[in-house]
């Protein structure tokens, strides 16, 4: 019996690197048949197409799973393997695939990466930190402040950047203050998700939108922040009454101001960009535009050398995107007809429940950045194309907070909090989460609907 435990251990390992070779002589095939058949030949078409398919349906689900059992592979890898398969088969050529990449949303999320870069190290959330420990007083008044901060600045700095950040700041403060850690963690995650919901710089698939939508910052604001505001009071509410013994006990809060390195002067300055940066984007500039210069501006100082900057920035997602483009755009190229698009069309989706919730579901199988990308050619045969946008950037996101695998931002969170000691499960996350994600988006659906 002893023999026979690492023998099945083995076979999910096998199953999947078998899988993986399937894909990939697939592909091979895919790029040998133009060669070995005619031009044009029925057959090499056909085989470009079920390639196309293969490597669509495995590339996301290995997303979708996060890793490939056997290989030491992340879903930035995955994408780009995906992305070279693509090529390969010739469902985009070469020139095609450059053009797929949305460099819009490439530039806009470097440059917000590094602007929140340079409020990190420049001190400001150190600063905020010790803010919160010094007037929060009651741990229900605590909890709201966490929701306030990591939804409000999760609403223009990128939800991700901002968990990245603050995880270890509330991990610190509810040390320092003897609480309990997990339910305001879930806290920065949560609000996260459902602050992000207020603009296009919120979240990498609300960049995509407005890239692909051109709906004006403000305009899309003004259709989503209420939706985000509710949400983040609902958030308080939920975690509140799921964590009864931690926020209505009546206990007083106090604990030493912690130890900082701030250097005021970059405080004055990040804080100075960041509003200029906020401030473009509702004065009708193009946000890649407006990231790409102050980002770049952020740069020129002489106290923090520009290796710190780049190692905040999460190359990783970068090239996940820029893989991600290439996949779809080859499946969209092979397999999307006018019929299926029509077909598809019968499905209602100019409907705004019935968006809402396929998005929503899509979101929880694929990840709600795939899921933007699979839905954008059958929103293009809409024809209110800006309120089917807005639909989709709402449910996608407030779909992230069904599960901790949701999105990529919880998963920041609980990663972050595993490394320190801290345990959050999958049902510790589920039970809060998905009640907040059916409240919310049910309040996003009649907001938009009625």
């Amino acid at each position: 019996m002893r023999q026979e435990t690492p023998n099945r251990s083995r076979w999910p390992i096998a199953f999947s690197v078998l899988l993986v070779g399937i894909v990939v002589a697939v592909a091979i095939a895919a790029a040998l048949a133009p060669v070995v058949l005619p031009i044009g030949d029925r057959m090499a078409v056909a085989g470009q197409s079920v390639a196309a398919g293969v490597i669509f349906v495995g590339s996301y689900l290995a997303l979708a799973i996060g890793r490939i059992p056997g290989l030491s592979i992340d879903r930035a890898g995955i994408a780009l393997v995906g992305a070279g398969l693509m090529v390969a088969s010739g469902a985009p050529p070469l020139e095609g695939a450059y053009e797929a990449v949305d460099g819009k949303t490439i530039t806009l999320l470097l440059g917000m990466m590094i602007v929140v870069a340079s409020l990190r190290l420049s001190g400001f959330f150190a600063v905020a930190n010790a803010w919160a420990i010094a007037h929060a007083r009651r741990p229900l008044i605590l909890l709201g402040a966490i929701v306030a901060t990591s939804g409000v600045f999760s609403a223009f700095l990128v939800n991700d950047a901002i968990c990245l950040v603050l995880t270890p700041l509330v991990l610190e403060l509810t040390v320092a203050l003897g609480r309990r850690p997990a339910p305001y963690l879930l806290a920065v995650a949560m609000a996260s998700n459902v602050g992000s919901t207020a603009t296009i710089t919120g979240n990498p698939q609300n960049m995509m939108i407005g890239s692909y939508s051109h709906i004006a910052y403000t305009r899309f604001a003004l259709a989503l922040a209420p939706v985000a505001l509710v949400g983040l009071i609902v958030t308080v509410a939920l975690i509140a009454l799921f964590h009864r013994e931690e926020f209505f006990g009546g206990a007083r809060l106090q604990a030493k101001p912690p130890r900082m390195t701030v250097n005021r002067a970059l405080v004055i300055r990040a804080l100075l960009a960041t509003l200029v940066l906020i401030a473009s984007f509702f004065a009708g500039v193009v946000p890649a535009k407006a990231a790409l210069i102050i980002g770049g501006l952020l740069l020129l100082t002489r106290r923090v050398k520009s290796r710190r900057v780049y190692a905040d920035i999460d190359w990783s997602l970068l090239l996940m995107f820029a893989g991600l483009f290439v996949i779809v755009a080859g499946a969209q190229r092979a397999l999307l007809s006018p019929d299926i698009i029509a077909d598809v069309g019968r499905l209602h989706l100019d409907q705004v429940p019935v968006l809402s919730a396929m998005t929503a579901v899509l979101s929880n199988l694929v990840s709600n950045v795939p899921a933007v990308l699979m839905l954008k050619p059958f929103v293009e045969a809409l024809k209110d194309h800006d309120r089917a946008w807005l639909i989709i950037a709402m449910a996608s996101t407030l779909a992230g907070n069904f599960t901790v695998l949701g999105s990529v931002a919880n998963l920041i969170v609980v990663q972050t909090a595993a490394a320190s000691g801290v345990t959050i499960s999958f049902w510790d996350y589920f039970r809060v989460g998905a009640p907040l994600t059916i409240v919310t988006l049910a309040i996003g659906t009649l907001w938009l609907w009625l």
